[in-house]
C-alpha cells in the first residue's frame, strides 16, 4: 500500500482509510492521556482582553455554553486583532495533525522558494493546489518528501511552533500540533511579517480561500456575510481516541481580522467532532460580528448536528 495512503484527512477512500487505520502505530500523546474525560472550570474563563473585558467575558460564556453536554476531547485557541480578544482551552495539548498539517507544509515550501529567491516552481504550484483546496494526499506526500524533515523543522522554528513535532518518515498525518502552535501558523499566514513576505502570505490564504465546498465545514460556520474565509480542516480515525476532527482558519474583512484553531479527538463519529467545531465556531463569529448582521441571536444548540449526518 502507497504511504500516501496511510496519512488520512483528503480524498482517500474509506476502505483505505480503515486500512491504514489498522496499520497506524497507537500510541497516546501527553494530552490524549489527560483528556480521558473533560476537565470544565465550574466557571470558564476561556477569553481575555484588556480593551474589551465585557466582549471577552460574554464570549467565555458562549463558549461554554457551546461544549456543555459534548463527550470529545477539545482544545481551540481564538486571536481577534481588532478587538484584541484571546481565547484559549487546553491550548498546548497535543493531537494527531490529520489534514491540518498540509498548511504547514505550504508555509514551508513558500518559506524555501523565498530562501532561495525564486518564485514557485511548476512542480510546486501543481502540489500545493490540490494539497490545500482538495487536501489531496498524494501533493502532500510529495511535497513532504521533497522538504524533508531538516526545511520543515527550519520552519516550525521561525514560525515559533515550538510545540510542534513532525511525524516520523512519511507519517505527515502524525504530526504532533497544538492549537496554540496552529494559532502561531495563522499568524505567519496574516500578521507576522518575519516568515514570509505579503506575496507568499496572500498565495496561501487564496489557496486557503478556495477550499472546495464540501470541505468548508468547521472554523466558516456561522460566519457572517462579508467575511472573507480561510480555512483548512482535518480528519482521521484510529483505533484509539476515536475520530481526530480539526479545523483552522482565518477570518478577514476591511475591518475585521480574526483567526480560529480548534482541535478534537475521541469522537465516535467524523460528524459528531465537526458539530462540536462548529458550535465553537458559531460562539466566535456571533460574538466578534456583534455589530453586523449574522444568522440571528446565539444559540449555541443550533448547530447541533445528528452523528451520521453529513459535512
Amino acid at each position: 500500500m502507497a504511504s500516501s495512503s496511510l496519512t488520512a484527512g483528503g480524498r482517500a477512500v474509506a476502505g483505505l482509510v480503515a486500512a491504514a487505520t489498522a496499520i497506524l502505530p497507537v500510541f497516546s500523546t501527553p494530552g490524549s492521556a489527560l483528556a480521558a474525560t473533560h476537565r470544565r472550570a465550574s466557571t470558564p474563563d476561556y477569553c481575555s482582553s484588556s480593551r474589551n473585558p465585557e466582549l471577552a467575558a460574554r464570549l467565555s460564556r458562549d463558549l461554554a455554553a457551546a461544549l456543555s453536554d459534548r463527550q470529545d476531547t477539545v482544545a481551540f485557541g481564538v486571536w481577534d486583532v481588532e478587538t484584541g480578544v484571546s481565547c484559549a482551552y487546553h491550548s498546548s495539548w497535543h493531537f494527531d495533525s490529520a489534514s491540518v498539517v498540509k498548511a504547514t507544509i505550504m508555509g514551508a515550501v513558500l518559506r524555501r522558494a523565498e530562501e532561495e529567491h525564486r518564485q514557485l516552481t511548476d512542480w510546486e504550484a501543481r502540489n500545493l493546489q490540490p494539497m490545500i483546496t482538495a487536501s489531496d494526499n498524494t501533493a502532500a506526500l510529495n511535497l513532504w518528501r521533497d522538504l524533508g524533515h531538516f526545511r520543515l523543522d527550519a520552519f516550525l522554528r521561525l514560525a515559533g511552533m515550538d510545540d510542534t513535532r513532525l511525524g516520523s518518515g512519511d507519517y505527515w498525518g502524525l504530526t504532533q500540533i497544538t492549537a496554540a502552535d496552529e494559532l502561531k501558523l495563522l499568524d505567519v499566514l496574516t500578521g507576522n511579517p518575519e516568515v514570509l513576505t505579503p506575496a507568499s502570505r496572500e498565495y496561501g490564504l487564496d489557496l486557503m480561500n478556495r477550499v472546495e465546498a464540501d470541505q468548508r465545514w468547521g472554523t466558516p460556520f456561522g460566519a457572517p456575510e462579508g467575511i472573507s474565509v480561510h480555512v483548512k480542516n482535518g480528519w482521521l480515525p484510529r483505533a484509539t481516541h476515536g475520530w481526530r476532527v480539526h479545523s483552522i482558519g482565518v477570518f478577514t474583512n476591511e475591518s475585521k481580522d480574526y483567526r480560529m484553531a480548534v482541535l478534537t479527538e475521541d469522537n465516535p463519529t467524523e460528524s459528531y467532532g465537526i458539530s462540536t467545531i462548529q458550535r465553537i465556531a458559531w460562539a466566535v463569529h456571533h460574538d466578534l460580528n456583534s455589530d453586523t448582521a449574522t444568522s440571528g441571536d446565539l444559540d449555541p444548540q443550533a448547530p447541533e448536528l445528528p452523528d451520521d449526518s453529513a459535512p
